[in-house]
């Protein structure tokens, strides 16, 4: 189990590194079929998928498309307009398909288009910002950074329960030590790419702390839902919302923070 987790580990990073240091089309078209596929695992463990696909969730699917091509081709100021069409048609489904889906599916749809498929989107768009060439690796830094440092950490020295219920595992020791991990590898990493530390230090800890919310979240939504993971698509690690849980929640953090830090 460990050597199936490393290797799809290492070829994820690889992958990883390939499409986002290729950015442009290459990562629009990545993030779009990872933001669908997201998307799907989030419909399936909150029982809006049945036996195949319906039309509820091919709708969500067309929306989170057509959120990236909007982007993609600079018409930000059309994202709260899909968002609010996709409301729409999925209502539409729901009247027109009555009594084939119920208000709790529609409404986990619409959370799974924002969810996975808008929230993911921050990647791209930081990404396509000035110096985003740079920025956009603070996204997994931070995320990925903070779950590291927060597992040696807790390990280490961790006592008291951050979530006991949740995640028993997680202590508040391994917690301090992913943030102030996060914040020490923003510094590192504005030294090398000569950035300004203060401010890439801040990003980082700050993104840590959102990316622990957005890990616990996941989990809280599988044992809502009675599941191990979301999917099987990548081994030894689950489906993509078991691994981008964090960086799904860090994602608009950074991109934000960025703009509003660092000029």
């Amino acid at each position: 189990m460990f050597k199936t987790r490393l290797i799809s580990g290492i070829i994820l990073v690889l992958a990883a590194l390939a499409v986002i240091i290729s950015g442009g089309a290459v990562l629009y078209a990545a993030l779009m079929c990872v933001s669908v596929i997201g998307a799907a695992e989030l419909m399936r463990a909150m029982k809006v998928h049945g036996s195949k696909y319906g039309l509820l969730e091919i709708a969500s699917f067309l929306a989170i498309i057509v959120y990236y091509t909007v982007i993609y081709l600079g018409y930000e100021e059309l994202q709260l307009t899909v968002l609010i069409t996709a409301v729409v048609v999925n209502m539409f489904v729901y009247v027109f398909t009555y009594p084939r889906y119920h208000a709790d599916q529609i409404t986990a749809a619409f959370f799974s288009i924002v969810y996975a498929g808008v929230m993911l989107s921050f990647i791209y768009q930081t990404r396509a910002m000035p110096d985003g060439a740079f920025l956009v690796w603070l996204i997994f830094l931070c995320s990925w950074g903070c779950d590291t440092c927060a597992y040696c950490v807790g390990m280490l020295i961790g006592k008291h329960k951050m979530a006991p219920v949740l995640s028993p595992k997680k202590s508040v020791e391994g917690a301090v030590g992913g943030v102030i991990g996060a914040a020490l590898l923003g510094a590192a990493y504005a030294a090398a790419v000569n950035g300004e530390i203060a401010q890439y230090s801040i990003i980082c800890a700050v993104g840590a702390l959102i990316s622990m919310v957005g890990d616990l979240a996941a989990s809280a939504i599988k044992r809502n839902h009675d599941i191990k993971d979301y999917g099987t698509l990548i081994p030894g690690h689950g489906g993509i919302m078991d691994r981008f849980d964090s960086v799904i929640f860090t994602a608009p953090v950074i991109y934000y923070l960025a703009q509003l830090l660092i000029r």
